[in-house]
């Protein structure tokens, strides 16, 4: 399988094509537009057409009314024919308690939900795989560090091994950097479990083969550090709650919601329809046995029949439901309800975006602090390391220096890559929060 070159934009347009929850909210989105075209087909007249077509009935009974044949007994009358039915009938509502005004205006409101729901499933798929792609980077770099590290420590186990066959270090020293280059071997085998498990992690929310080889090229203006400027936390709320297309969702389908009370009340009220019918039928041909005896009878021909036997009927219903065991007073209240907790969901998302975003600002702030201190750690720490390094070599420096020297410098380049991408991950959880997330 040929191996994959992505950058986080590819990573990005890869996990959005694949992702479920994605195709969910765009299927959630078609739905809601289907259900709002059924609302306005509720305004519009109900329409149907029945035809009947009966190429043989027959039917036989006795009866007592008969002229032409006076007998004492009851007269056997068989009868048999071949007739076609048409019947078109319409029904209008004219009235039932803004039942259908109310589901349309439902109906409207859900679909822009679902839409607002769908942009924040993208937001969501961006968010997660930008904070994915950014620990596969920084643990492969902690991973180069751990490898630059076992090879400075396996550097220094062959001088100290040269140094112990000229009487330079002792036996004891030989062992002990032996032991600090297992250690050292050690951590690269940690980093490289970490990068490999956050590899797979990757390719899970791309959710493509996870037998997919994959290299990451960033670009060079994803890791650029920008100009630090405190946060200000009354404007990013403000922006956050005119901005958060999951708290618009929410809103909506809380309007919704109110529109379902007045859906629910329609039982309530009368409802009128005004009806149409239109019918028409013909008979192909009649035959009757009285008694045995035949009698044929002729029509005209079905065309004529069906042309000529239309009967037309108007009608204006109204049906008004006095009780119903209390059904629709629990309809009622269960919408009333079904409002209110969707009130309670935003007023709960209000204060969750508040105090989500007094976390990222502060953690926001915090790892442009962190960059700054890694920075002169790192450079004390390299400076300490080659100033140790040499006396150890001249035998004025024990090993426990030395190792903790390289020890301190090991963990200053690490701290300075982790805070470097924590700024990175920290810019992303800031827009993410504010509703701000770039979308392809």
């Amino acid at each position: 399988m040929a191996e994959q070159k992505l950058s986080l934009a590819n990573c990005i347009e890869i996990a959005i094509k694949n992702s479920t929850s994605v195709k969910k909210a765009e299927y959630s989105l078609k739905l809601q537009g289907a259900d709002v075209l059924r609302s306005y087909g509720s305004f519009l007249p109900r329409l149907s057409v029945s035809t009947g077509y009966i190429p043989y009935n027959l039917s036989q009974t006795y009866t007592t009314n008969y002229q032409d044949y006076p007998a004492a007994s009851p007269l056997k009358i068989k009868t048999e024919n071949e007739s076609v039915t048409f019947t078109l009938t319409t029904s209008l509502n004219l009235f039932n308690g803004f039942h259908d005004y109310a589901s349309l205006q439902s109906s409207l409101d859900n679909k822009e939900a679902a839409r607002y729901t769908l942009s924040r499933a993208l937001e969501n798929v961006v968010y997660d795989v930008t904070q994915t792609y950014y620990q596969v980077l920084l643990n492969r770099e902690l991973l180069d560090i751990s490898r630059e590290n076992l090879l400075a420590a396996q550097d220094q186990l062959t001088l100290t091994d040269r140094q112990f066959k000229v009487g330079l270090k002792s036996m004891i020293d030989k062992y002990q950097q032996q032991a600090d280059a297992a250690e050292s071997g050690l951590s690269v085998i940690k980093a490289e479990t970490r990068w490999q498990r956050s590899v797979l992690e990757l390719l899970r929310r791309l959710q493509i083969d996870p037998r997919t080889k994959i290299t990451l090229e960033p670009s060079s203006d994803e890791l650029k550090n920008p100009v630090f400027t405190k946060p200000d936390i009354d404007s990013l709320v403000t922006v956050a709650l005119n901005h958060r297309n999951d708290l618009k969702s929410k809103e909506l389908e809380t309007k919704g919601a109110k529109w379902q009370i007045t859906q629910a009340r329609a039982q309530w009220y009368p409802a009128l329809n005004l009806n149409f019918n239109a019918s028409t039928a013909g008979t192909e041909y009649m035959r009757q046995t009285y008694n045995g005896l035949p009698r044929e009878y002729s029509y005209p021909s079905l065309s004529d029949q069906l042309g000529n036997s239309i009967g037309y009927s108007v009608a204006l219903n109204m049906s008004w439901t006095l009780f119903d065991g209390f059904q629709t007073r629990y309809t009622v209240e269960s919408a009333k309800i079904n409002h209110i907790n969707k009130g309670l969901d935003v007023a709960d998302l209000k204060k969750n975006i508040v105090i989500d975003l007094q976390q990222a600002a502060g953690e926001y702030t915090s790892a442009f602090s962190q960059i700054e201190t890694a920075r002169v750690s790192l450079r004390a720490a390299r400076s300490a390391w080659e100033g140790i390094k040499k006396k150890y070599e001249l035998g004025a420096a024990s090993f426990i220096e030395l190792s903790t020297a390289r020890a301190t410098l090991f963990n200053a380049r690490s701290n300075l890559s982790q805070a470097t991408y924590n700024l990175a991950l920290q810019k992303s959880v800031l827009d993410f929060t504010t509703g701000n997330a770039p979308l392809p």
